[in-house]
This record gives C-alpha cells, sequence and structure tokens, in this order.
C-alpha cells in the first residue's frame, strides 16, 4: 500500500528513539521525582503530604536521560487556560547537555506518542533567572505565542511542521 499525499507532506524524518539521550520512566520514578522535587513549578501541600506521584491527570509521557541529571515531562490533558496539544509540563537539566539539544530529542518522543499535535509550554519568567524567559525552548525552534491572563506566564509553542525548518536549519550548521 502505497502513502497518501498527506503522509508524505506530514512525514518528517525523525530521530531513531534509541539514539536520544532519554529513556522513558513511570510517574513516581525515584529519579525523576528528585529531578521534579527542584523544579521551579513543584507545589508543596500545606499539610506536608510528600506525593509520590507528580505528573497529574490525563495522558502523561515522562522521560528521563540515563544519567538522571535531566527530566522531561510532556502531559495531553484539557488545559484551563484553553491551550490546545501536548504541554511540556516540566523539563529540568543538571547535566552537561545543552538543553536545546534535550528539548529537539523529546519532541522526536512526543510526536511519536501523539502524532503531529501542536507542543506547548510556560514559562513564568519570575521564577527563574534568565533575562530571556524560554531561551533554550527558543534556541530549539519554539516560538512565543503569548501570555497567560493569570499568573502572567510566557507560552511557547513548537507545531510539527516547524520541526522541518528546526531540523534543516540544524544540519545546515552541524556541516
Amino acid at each position: 500500500m502505497g502513502k497518501t499525499n498527506y503522509d508524505m507532506i506530514h512525514t518528517i524524518p525523525m530521530l531513531d528513539l534509541a539514539e536520544t539521550r532519554w529513556v522513558q520512566v513511570r510517574d513516581g520514578d525515584p529519579g525523576a521525582l528528585v529531578l521534579f522535587n527542584r523544579h521551579y513549578s513543584k507545589k508543596f501541600y500545606k499539610d506536608g503530604r510528600v506525593p509520590t506521584r507528580f505528573v497529574g491527570p490525563g495522558e502523561r509521557l515522562v522521560l528521563r536521560t540515563a544519567d538522571g541529571l535531566a527530566l522531561f515531562v510532556w502531559r495531553k490533558f484539557l488545559d484551563d487556560s484553553g491551550q490546545i496539544g501536548v504541554n511540556c509540563a516540566a523539563f529540568r537539566n543538571e547535566g552537561p547537555e545543552l538543553s536545546s539539544t534535550l528539548i529537539r530529542e523529546a519532541e522526536q518522543w512526543a510526536w511519536s506518542t501523539w502524532p503531529g499535535v501542536r507542543l506547548y509550554t510556560y514559562v513564568n519568567p519570575s521564577k527563574i533567572q534568565s533575562n530571556n524567559p524560554g531561551y533554550c525552548f527558543k534556541v530549539a525552534g519554539w516560538r512565543v505565542c503569548g501570555t497567560t491572563k493569570i499568573n502572567q506566564l510566557t507560552i511557547l509553542e513548537k507545531h510539527h511542521s516547524d520541526n522541518m525548518n528546526t531540523r534543516g536549519n540544524l544540519n545546515q550548521r552541524l556541516k
């Protein structure tokens, strides 16, 4: 059976997931939980409870690097802000790898799980040290698409079709 026009237009060369630095783990993985507990979005319960899971409801994909120095959490859910797509709920890199490289590889995992879907994330400019909120995402080809009404979080997004442009530019820089 041949490829349809849709397949030819929407097929983008992807990394072999086995060649990425990421390994899929479960929500509550002890190594991932340690990293998440240091993420600025970590919420603490007033009653002192210490949860063992951290992603929240909806579909999820939790990635941790094999060396345990980075965490990436994708989440697909009904977002109260009205955003549509798959949300990067947490990203933390404490290792030597470039964050933009880890983001690009995590995108491949997301698009392998939810083909063609829009990816988005929120960055809280008041909680990070950079004067360029979301810089590592921007280097990975993401763009600012707005700000939330509550908390004034910066919204960044990347569409599957943007990956063609980013991959092309990346390949040009590597030559």
